[in-house]
């Protein structure tokens, strides 16, 4: 298929809205499918009949034969973790061999960032006299691997996994340093082995030589093909490390804006943005979330959407509706259409809120976001209470059939968004799909 039609994935919220379906219903249309940010913190979970797969590296689109999947300059790498998912796939009767192209300008997450972010948490959450100020991470190493990718010196690239001399030169510098910081925030481990390190992760940089390039032209290659590129991306608008509700925040640019960082596509060539939300809201790890839900509500959201962490299985924190979080991200995002996902969990709720606008401190209402943490933790939310719908829903596959509440639901996002909704979820499978 050569459509030259581009197309954005991003979530609208706090991540988990449900990206990996969607990038897999959508992957029919397109030839490339590329990762642009982040790391082993992303977990898209694609159903496919009775499979499900759990991608935490690897584009959802290497399920579907013939599709190129590429890991862009914007992404840093866990060799182990992205080998592991290979052999996972290969082991189900998952072809992933040329069809799989990393950016030798993606950074590296090392042992040592892991140990790093861990500590750090650790460290954070026993200040004394500041309570728990911890930032909540998947403790992959993500941060500090983005945080020696600003300081370059001490930054490991996938491509320096190939050439076993540049690996130890570098390591022989970051080892001596990372110690040190290690022994700052109180870890007590022995000496880090620049020597072993190199011969382990040049070995690791070996098994991936076959996919390591450079996919900047690769990718301009394909624009100039004439081929449909789906721009996959991990977290969540308001996850933005500039975006989002700092400091509660990843470490990337995980708004559509970090694609053309993240891959060295310019602007132009994006044509479309599906912004993916969820018909309510999650949040996981620390941070303000105004619409949360902290009684019996909350729990029943929980249970009806499984909420819990692909990545990690942490329970996820669940609320209402927060559409003034919705509406600010598909500002920052461009947004064309929106994807609305998990619209059967709020089956069997007699009444639906939905967060429209906050109640600031000095009891003004506003109806913009608050992307400063601080701030946004004292505002509080003003809902519209819309009547619910006792029906099941999961075997629907028409929006005629969908419950009269339902669609009036769908409606009021709709025109408080003043977006096109293109695609319903109703389930996890491909099949549960209102297009």
């Amino acid at each position: 298929m050569n459509t030259g039609q581009n197309t954005a994935i991003v979530g609208l919220q706090w991540g988990d809205e449900g990206k990996g379906k969607i990038v897999d219903l959508l992957t029919a249309k397109h030839d490339v499918i590329v990762r642009y940010n982040g790391g082993a913190n992303a977990g898209h979970t694609v159903v496919v009949g009775d499979e499900k797969y759990a991608l935490h590296l690897i584009p959802s689109g290497i399920l579907y034969e013939e599709k190129l999947c590429i890991i862009g300059n914007g992404v840093v790498v866990d060799p182990v973790q992205l080998i592991k998912e290979i052999d996972t796939l290969r082991n189900r009767g998952i072809e992933v061999g040329d069809n799989l192209r990393v950016s030798n300008r993606a950074h590296v997450v090392m042992p040592y960032h892991k140990e790093h972010d861990a500590a750090l948490e650790r460290k954070l959450s026993q200040i004394a006299g500041k309570g728990d100020q911890s930032i909540g991470t998947t403790k992959r190493g993500i941060g500090p691997a983005y945080a020696d990718k600003v300081h370059r010196a001490t930054a490991i690239r996938m491509g320096d996994l190939l050439d076993h001399e540049t690996l130890l030169d570098k390591l022989s510098i970051t080892c001596a340093i990372r110690c040190a910081e290690l022994s700052a925030l109180g870890v007590d481990a022995p000496p880090l082995d620049a020597n072993a390190l190199a011969d382990e992760y040049a070995a690791h940089g070996k098994r991936l030589a076959p996919h390591i390039i450079d996919t900047v032209y690769e990718l301009h290659d394909c624009v100039n093909d004439g081929k449909a590129i789906l721009f996959e991306g991990a977290n969540a608008c308001l996850l933005d490390i500039d975006h989002g509700t700092f400091p509660y925040v990843t470490s990337s640019n995980c708004s559509a804006l970090g694609i053309h960082a993240g891959t060295g596509l310019p602007g132009k060539y994006m044509n479309k943005v599906v912004g993916i939300m969820k018909a309510y809201s999650t949040r996981v790890g620390g941070g303000p979330f105004p619409s949360e839900e902290l009684g019996e509500k909350g729990e029943q959201i929980r249970d009806r959407g499984n909420e819990y962490g692909t990545t990690t299985g942490r329970p996820r924190r669940c609320g209402w509706l927060d559409l003034v979080a919705v509406k600010y991200s598909t500002m920052i995002c461009g947004t064309t259409s929106i994807a609305c996902m998990l619209l059967d969990v709020l089956s069997g709720f007699e009444e639906l809120k939905i967060c429209v606008a906050y109640e600031l401190e000095d009891g003004t209402r506003s109806e913009r976001f608050i992307p400063d943490a601080k701030q946004l933790a004292t505002a509080k939310p003003i809902f519209e209470t819309l009547p619910g719908w006792s029906e099941e829903i999961v075997d629907i596959t028409s929006p005629e059939d969908l419950p009269v509440n339902a669609k009036a639901y769908l409606d009021f996002i709709s025109k408080y968004l003043d977006l096109p909704i293109s695609i319903v979820s109703v389930g996890p499978k491909r099949s549960q799909t209102v297009i």
